[in-house]
């Protein structure tokens, strides 16, 4: 009976173990630097849906950004507006429409007559699609509860290694009642660039934001604080592939940008 326990014990061990190196192989593999999809491929996809975000995945973006709120019955679906009337056919609040009602939209026409039918995606639908080697830069819109949803599937999906939730305060305190160990963007911007650095930077954030309205002048000084305290930036954004080396060379680690396929072909040419 001995010999068995220990046997267990020696297998359970090796399941760890093989988990865990798993983990860090998979963290090996995500880029260091590089170009996101905002919204997926927007530009020529409708945006935030599986088929832009296809496009994205084999156009072989590093990242890519996408937006996650709750419906009336607590369900988790992409969508960038607080209404669904720019990007479906139909209308009212996300807040107020449940997932059923969701789903029967045509979310693709108002792009371009072939995505006709496209459906709004859930979050984990999006999950299941997106391969193990890129980031995915999840943008909460709403307050604890999607943050504590998001972390939840996040997790059940086995997609924590390679996720950064852009958020608030309110959502990144529903993140981390779930998790500590999810890397978070802080999207609670100060009313000055030098005030939003430091407080990311006290609260240990992994990621944030800069924004490309805000600031440039001093840019290198910012960028070289935020390097020197282990964060790691994203940039919104440049839709010009002249400053993809620049932007990356000053200490940028991500670009969102629309104009992908130019984007990706000017950062295959400095890696």
């Amino acid at each position: 009976m001995k010999k068995v326990i220990l046997l267990n014990k020696n297998f359970l061990f090796l399941i760890l173990l093989l988990l865990k190196l798993s983990v860090f192989a998979q963290a090996d593999s995500l880029p260091l630097k590089g170009i996101c999809a905002h919204r997926g491929a927007n530009k020529t996809h409708p945006e935030n849906t599986i088929a832009a975000f296809k496009e994205a995945i084999r156009l072989g973006v590093q990242m890519i950004e996408f937006d996650v709120q709750l419906t009336q019955d607590n369900k988790l679906v992409i969508m960038h507006d607080a209404t669904v009337n720019r990007t479906t056919n139909g209308f009212g609040k996300v807040s107020e429409l449940t997932l059923t009602e969701i789903r029967e939209l045509d979310g693709g026409s108002w792009k371009a007559e072939k995505f006709n039918g496209e459906k709004v995606p859930t979050l984990q639908e999006v999950l299941r699609i997106m391969p193990q080697n890129i980031w995915l830069n999840i943008h909460l819109k709403g307050d604890r509860r999607v943050g504590v949803e998001t972390a939840k599937m996040v997790m059940a999906e086995n997609r924590v290694q390679q996720s950064v939730i852009a958020c608030g305060k309110k959502a990144a305190k529903g993140v981390n009642s779930v998790s500590k160990n999810m890397k978070i963007c802080n999207m609670e911007r100060s009313t000055s660039r030098v005030s939003y650095i430091d407080q990311t930077i006290k609260k240990n954030f992994a990621f944030l934001q800069i924004k490309n309205s805000r600031d440039d002048v001093n840019m290198l000084r910012d960028l070289k604080k935020l390097k020197q305290n282990g964060v790691r930036v994203n940039y919104f954004h440049s839709e010009k592939k002249e400053q993809v080396k620049e932007l990356l060379d000053a200490g940028v680690d991500f670009i969102l940008t629309d104009n992908l396929a130019e984007m990706l072909e000017a950062f295959s040419l400095i890696k």
